[in-house]
């Protein structure tokens, strides 16, 4: 649902489904969700709802993601403040669905996927790969259609929870420059814009449309000191940073956006187009707290005596300690095992015992570099460009065709910097590049339709086929980012290393066993009908073959109708089935991340099921958690829409009611205990380790992974350069299919054109969405708290009430934004629930025209100032509110705004 486009032009009227068209035209022609070139959105059997180039361009933002976030209910994106590479790519919600189950278009063609993977997607995108939305320029859309449908027969995999048109400018003269700049009231979060769009002639039959881009957006930091931190301040450490670590909006640098759009008609049979794009961002966001006490792998240390700093058991007076490494590698004893931490509560380092290790070079700790902890900051390069071509026409008197290929890629490159790779000792960078993920997609598809007359009506139809193949790739980091360095590495004196982690610390990087690249390609034919048998009869039949590489066939369909009941209302509904296929990615990615669980912070590691690492995995599920074995494939969807449409010419209304049944979900398990895994391995190899006979208790005293992985590669079970970055895995993860969900709904949007004042025009929009999923079936793997974050994590009611006026030269907007409340297991852990309550935002805007074509405008975004309730976990990690606000925790900002059109 949609408000209608804030247009200028005082021609402009609101028809149904919330579309702004010219008066000329009585219905706004679209394409999504037809075959037919001819058909209007107030007479398609689904909704289809437009948004227009002005309302996408007069916002606070030129994200097309926070823009759809107030322009369309049911649509969620969050801030993303420490997400690992959801901070790069953000993940969106249509309809509280996963983000790949909604299909992107660019003029009609199948926008390829980023290349990012969501592994921290507070639960409902965990583990998706979605299209990046935020690389089309605002300004070179024409308009939006936002198809609230399942469409996977028409469209194929991932047309779940609907389809998101975006329609590229295709005017052949005329232009527009635009210059914006705005700020929080907090006086930070300052970003700006630059944009032109410039359309050409080509000729007597043809167009280029051009339109660019660039523009920076600083950090926020709505942050307060960890309880940890304050501590250590308290004790009298003076190089603790406050706040110890930021929570807000990353930075995003050099931020810039191509689009290129062109068509030439050589003659009613042959026109041929093409459009792309180039895209690149660099982001900069923030990381965890590394606490110079306890952060395991690089300070934690065993307990110790507190007159020595050798090893001594708790029970016999041992004190924590901060880790020390013997650089002589070769020979045991001569540096003390910890640095006792005794003064100040015991947060504080022996100061004797620390100036001996500084005294002598073969003895080290990471307190003499970072000695108030560090916070990493993370980050990447993220490219992305595509290019698409065509012909299409009409042959035979009658025969529509298109033929189009498309080619379209998105790269990420990650750096990490501020940060060690403890296990190389004071020989460690501290800042990586620690390799990266590329996307490449390729479609070619062919469309043929005839229109057949038939008695006082006709029937449409459309038949054609698609090849689509994807290639996902990984590319190795820097050896120091995923380096078992030698302290780490076993000797003679050190059997298991001496506890120090391997790889960048924070986002370990790619190792060479996790480099390389993997395809999937999609092979489809279709057929789709439409029929107008009378005038109030519309029917439309579809059905779709698919046959993928790895993961079968399918066979999809959809039956819709419209029937109008009078001249003023229109009944319409759909039923259709629907799918989603594993991408290359999603099969075959091997990654680790840093996740904050249990209060602490622990690595997390994602394997592909047909892994060695994934294959043991399979096997403990199986055989020792005596669990289904886990696989991974398609999910199914059946979808069922039922609406009601009035149209009073200056009052329009519909309503629709939405049900998507969704089997098999995609989706990253729930952790599972690694070392546990390799436990039961050695038990089923006859391998001796010090496992405990009770290894799957939760509060089994068990090896770490390193010295398992040691002696198990030993053993012959496994071999170690296949598990390289693992050493320090506490948990880890897999793709599968393993719950079931109903998402169920309505849209009401509201639209009425009021003449309040001689001479000007009021436009007033409602527009509602609730939306209600369930967990059906949890299956075996997912959590409590995961099932309650698929249920609630997202607001069961959003919506707005859009007031636009335009009086002369004047532009005036007022919004009133509703988020319903919602829960949140902050920072992805199950002991800290947040409940959030519902909100109210407004948003306001006035233009004036200074001289034809040029307007001056100044605006604000949550003009009130209001904020999301205070997180009452703040201390834990130093976030003055929750995470996954549905708009945003910065705050009001204001924004002022140059635009000159001719």
């Amino acid at each position: 649902m949609s408000t209608p486009a804030l247009a200028q032009d005082a021609e402009a009227r609101v028809t149904s489904d919330a579309v702004a068209v010219p008066e000329a035209d009585s219905q706004a022609i679209i394409v999504t969700g037809t075959r037919q070139t001819n058909r209007s959105a107030a007479d398609t059997v689904a909704p289809v709802d437009v948004v227009g180039t002005d309302e996408l361009n007069n916002t606070a933002s030129s994200d097309i993601g926070n823009v759809l976030r107030v322009s369309v209910p049911s649509f969620n994106v969050g801030t993303q403040p420490i997400s690992d590479a959801a901070t790069l790519v953000r993940p969106a919600n249509l309809r509280g669905l996963s983000p790949d189950n909604t299909l992107v278009l660019v003029n009609g063609k199948r926008m390829h996927r980023a290349a990012v993977i969501a592994f921290l997607g507070g639960g409902i995108s965990d583990g998706s790969q979605g299209p990046d939305i935020s690389v089309i320029p605002a300004i070179a859309i024409k308009q939006l259609e936002v198809l609230r449908d399942g469409a996977s027969s028409q469209y194929g995999s991932d047309a779940i929870a609907g389809v998101l048109n975006f329609i590229l400018k295709d005017a052949p003269e005329g232009g527009t420059i635009s210059a914006q700049w705005g700020e929080t009231y907090e006086g930070d979060g300052d970003q700006y814009t630059i944009g032109a769009n410039i359309g050409l002639g080509l000729g007597t039959g043809g167009f280029i449309n051009l339109s660019g881009e660039y523009g920076e957006s600083d950090a926020t930091s709505r942050s307060v000191q960890r309880d940890d931190a304050a501590a250590l301040i308290a004790a009298g450490n003076t190089a603790v940073a406050d706040p110890a670590q930021i929570w807000g909006q990353p930075n995003v640098n050099d931020d810039t956006k191509f689009y290129a759009n062109m068509g030439y008609e050589f003659s009613p049979a042959v026109n041929f187009y093409a459009f792309g794009n180039y895209a690149e961002r660099n982001v900069d966001g923030g990381f965890y707290f590394r606490n110079p006490t306890n952060r395991g792998g690089v300070y934690a240390g065993p307990t110790v005596d507190p007159a020595t700093g050798q090893p001594l058991a708790e029970e016999d007076g041992g004190v924590p300690s901060v880790l020390v490494g013997d650089l002589s590698i070769d020979t045991a004893g001569d540096c003390p095992a910890g640095i006792p931490l005794t003064a100040g509560g015991g947060l504080i380092p022996d100061p004797t015992i620390l100036a001996q290790v500084q005294a002598d070079d073969n003895c080290f700790s990471f307190v003499e570099i970072f000695p108030g902890g560090f916070t990493p900051r993370f980050g990447g390069d993220v490219e992305d460009y595509s290019v698409a071509a065509g012909l299409r026409g009409q042959l035979f008197g009658g025969l529509d065709y298109d033929l189009s290929y498309r080619h379209g890629r998105n790269k990420t490159s990650f750096q990490i910097r501020n940060t060690v790779n403890a296990s190389l000792g004071p020989n460690t960078p501290t800042t990586f590049n620690p390799g990266g993920y590329a996307q490449t997609e390729n479609v070619v598809n062919l469309d043929l339709g005839y229109e057949v007359p038939l008695g006082e009506g006709s029937v449409y139809i459309a038949a054609g086929a698609e090849y689509r193949d994807e290639e996902f790739t990984i590319t190795a980091g820097d050896p120091e980012s995923f380096e078992l360095g030698p302290l780490a590495q076993p000797t003679a004196a050190y059997p298991i290393g001496q506890g120090f982690s391997t790889s960048s610390n924070g986002f370990p990087g790619f190792a060479t066993n996790a480099a390389g690249s993997s395809k999937e390609d999609n092979k489809a034919a279709y057929i789709d009908i439409e029929a107008d048998l009378v005038d109030a009869l519309t029917l439309q039949g579809a059905v779709r073959y698919e046959d993928t590489k790895s993961f079968g066939d399918t066979v999809t369909w959809k039956l819709g109708g419209l029937y109008k009941l009078s001249d003023a209302f229109r009944l319409r509904g759909t039923y259709s089935t629907g799918f989603h296929v594993p991408t290359a990615g999603q099969a075959n990615v091997i990654n680790v991340t840093t996740q904050f669980s249990g209060g602490t912070l622990q690595d997390e590691g994602t394997f592909p099921l047909n892994s060695p690492a994934g294959l043991i995995a399979a096997d403990y599920v199986q055989n020792s958690l005596g669990l289904d074995r886990p696989t991974l494939g398609p999910e199914k969807a059946d979808s069922f829409t039922l609406g009601i449409a009035g149209d009073f010419g200056d009052f329009t209304v519909t309503l629709d009611y939405f049900n998507i049944k969704l089997k098999d979900r995609i989706s990253r398990s729930s952790t599972i205990n690694f070392p546990a895994a390799l436990c039961y391995l050695a038990e089923a190899d006859g391998v001796a380790t010090n496992c405990p006979a009770d290894y799957n208790a939760p509060d089994a005293d068990l090896p770490s992974p390193a010295e398992l992985l040691t002696q198990l590669d030993a053993a012959g079970s496994l071999n170690r350069t296949d598990f390289t970055g693992f050493e320090d895995l506490v948990a880890f993860t897999y793709f599968n299919n393993d719950f079931d969900t109903r998402t169920q709904g309505l849209d009401f949007v509201a639209n009425a054109r009021l003449y309040p004042i001689e001479g000007g025009t009021t436009r007033a929009t409602l527009a509602i969405n609730y939306t209600d999923t369930s967990v059906t079936d949890v299956g075996e793997t997912i959590s409590d708290t995961r099932v309650r974050q698929l249920e609630e994590g997202l607001p069961k009611w959003k919506g707005f009430l859009n007031l636009t006026h335009e009086q002369g030269r004047f532009r005036g907007l007022l919004r009133a934004n509703y988020f319903g409340s919602y829960y949140e297991a902050y920072l992805e852990d199950s002991t800290l629930p947040i409940d959030a309550g519902a909100e109210v935002t407004f948003d306001a805007e006035l233009g004036y025209e200074v001289i034809d074509g040029l307007e001056i405008a100044a605006g604000a975004q949550n003009l009130f100032d209001n904020y999301p309730d205070l997180n009452p976990y703040s201390g834990v990690a130093g976030g003055k509110y929750g995470e996954r606000s549905p708009f945003g925790f910065n705050g009001g900002s204001y924004y002022l705004r140059a635009r000159f059109q001719w």
